[in-house]
């Protein structure tokens, strides 16, 4: 084993750095930035990879004080790592022909979770259209707790299918309800066996679905459904009004209406996609991302971007918040590239604290029965809180034609994007896919010996055959185990996953990941 993680590190809690007992010179897992942190300054934007982004060594002035030293044991056996690696993955192979529409755009797709939160903060949802074309893939990053993630995953592709349906088949669902008759299924979930769902929720859930469709009947203009765009974009911001007015209101029970609280106060990202006969639309609220891998004609891979981040380093995202506010809020509204100081996506799910009245958040949790824990959480106030809402949930909408050289599509949380780039991404999977290495062309006048060095065991490593099947988790190994020198580094690799779950949101995110991949067939003959 190598000397930076030979049996086990030392952990100062006081100061959040992990550095190795054996080190002559200390190896520093940097601290991951807090996505609701009400005190920016102090958890500034970190990279486990590439260090503190803004320059500085990560070392504490000499009057820090420091928490008890505690020793952990960081050696994990290959099978603990890939048992770990490996718990939520899930690979499923789409039939060619659904019986419906011809061929399947989608030949199969690969989904994994890795928590670093306790629990799992991100959701994932996929299913199948059953009324109208097309799939639906969904990653949602949530944040002040599980509790928006989990009711947007499980609730927002059946307020999409809802949309899309024509007149008449809303009619059917009506007309089954009117005379309790079994409802047609909307969707086919893929569900992995962790998934959860809010069991305790479904008939408020059915119930405000059904208001939705029912006001979709009622408009003249609903016709033969809404496009997929246009359908991406109501659901998005139904969805969100639900929520909100579903914790202002009198529920069953308590737990319902706990349950109903905590979805609004906590808050999600989300990116969700629709592939259909007619392409890919992808809807993005947040700073989840989804990337297009396309592989042109000369063999040569490309990623191409098919969302933007919603956050403080999108200038117009910026601008488009601030044109929202006074002149006055101007330089109030982003302060250490968080919403108010606060909050790290500039669009999201729930997150009222940024959207009602400060009144209205009051008089919710008083009356609401939360416990103490809840109330201490939610009544935190965000500075130079004049204007709201501050924050909405309505998605940026991207259309994408699929090409025969369009070959998979990523979808991931930004746990992902913090270890690496939409373009390393693109290529990790490429290799996984074709099982050939990608190496680009180099002249030897433009290295030195060192440099040289580097770059031999840089394909050394990436030389080495795949060790899982499943390309999410493949992504996700990289994520977490590459080290400066591009190489897979076991040892690495084990000290973040062996870390406390009290510790691991420190140097790492939840991690989640989607890769569909394309049916070649079906674009030859789309196009």
């Amino acid at each position: 084993m190598s000397g930076y993680l030979r049996s086990r590190l030392l952990l100062y809690t006081g100061g959040r750095h992990l550095t190795s007992f054996f080190a002559p010179s200390p190896h520093v897992l940097s601290v991951k930035p807090c996505r609701t942190c009400p005190l920016p300054s102090q958890a500034r934007s970190f990279s486990s990879r590439r260090g503190r982004s803004d320059g500085s060594s990560g070392q504490e002035g000499e009057n820090t004080l420091h928490a008890p030293r505690h020793e952990i044991d960081f050696q994990l056996s290959r099978l603990q790592i890939n048992t770990v690696l490996r718990a939520n993955e899930q690979s499923v192979r789409i039939p060619e022909f659904d019986g419906r529409s011809g061929l399947s755009p989608v030949l199969r797709f690969e989904s994994n979770q890795l928590s670093a939160n306790t629990p799992l903060e991100d959701r994932r949802s996929s299913a199948s259209c059953l009324r109208t074309r097309g799939m639906l893939f969904g990653v949602f990053d949530g944040h002040g707790g599980h509790a928006c993630a989990q009711a947007v995953s499980e609730r927002l592709p059946y307020y999409i299918a809802v949309s899309m349906m024509s007149e008449s088949v809303l009619e059917d669902l009506e007309a089954a309800m009117e005379t309790l008759r079994p409802v047609p299924p909307i969707l086919q979930w893929y569900k992995h066996r962790n998934d959860y769902n809010y069991r305790e929720s479904t008939a408020l859930y059915v119930d405000h679905l059904r208001v939705y469709w029912q006001e979709l009947l009622a408009s003249e203009e609903h016709g033969d459904g809404m496009r997929p765009a246009d359908a991406l974009v109501y659901a998005f911001q139904r969805l969100d009004t639900d929520l909100s007015l579903e914790a202002q209101v009198p529920l069953a029970n308590d737990l319902m209406r706990n349950t109903a609280i905590q979805a609004a106060f906590a808050g999600c990202t989300a990116c969700v996609a629709h592939v259909g006969t007619e392409g890919v639309h992808v809807a993005n609220a947040g700073d989840c991302r989804a990337v297009l891998g396309v592989q042109e004609h000369d063999g040569s891979w490309s990623a191409l971007p098919l969302t933007q981040d919603h956050n403080a380093a999108n200038v117009a995202e910026v601008e488009r918040v601030r044109q929202q506010h006074p002149a006055s809020e101007r330089h109030s509204l982003i302060v250490d590239d968080r919403l108010l100081g606060v909050l790290m996506p500039l669009r999201a799910f729930g997150d009222v604290r940024f959207k009602w009245s400060r009144e209205l958040q009051q008089s919710v949790l008083e009356n609401g029965d939360s416990d103490s824990e809840a109330l201490n959480l939610y009544q935190y106030a965000p500075p130079n809180y004049l204007t709201p809402p501050y924050l909405e949930a309505t998605p940026e909408v991207t259309y994408h034609r699929l090409r025969p050289q369009d070959r998979f599509l990523i979808l991931a949380s930004d746990g992902l994007w913090d270890e690496m780039t939409s373009d390393e991404a693109v290529r990790l999977v490429a290799e996984h896919l074709t099982g050939i290495h990608l190496q680009a062309p180099v002249s030897a006048s433009q290295l030195n010996l060192g440099q040289m060095h580097q770059l031999l065991l840089q394909r050394r490593a990436r030389a080495t055959p795949a060790l899982d099947l499943n390309g999410a988790t493949h992504l996700i190994r990289h994520a977490l185990g590459t080290n400066e020198y591009a190489e897979m580094d076991q040892e690495r690799l084990a000290a973040m996953l062996a870390l406390p779950s009290d510790l691991a949101r420190m140097y790492r995110d939840d991690i989640t990941v989607t890769v569909i991949y394309f049916n070649p067939n079906f674009s030859k003959t789309a196009n």
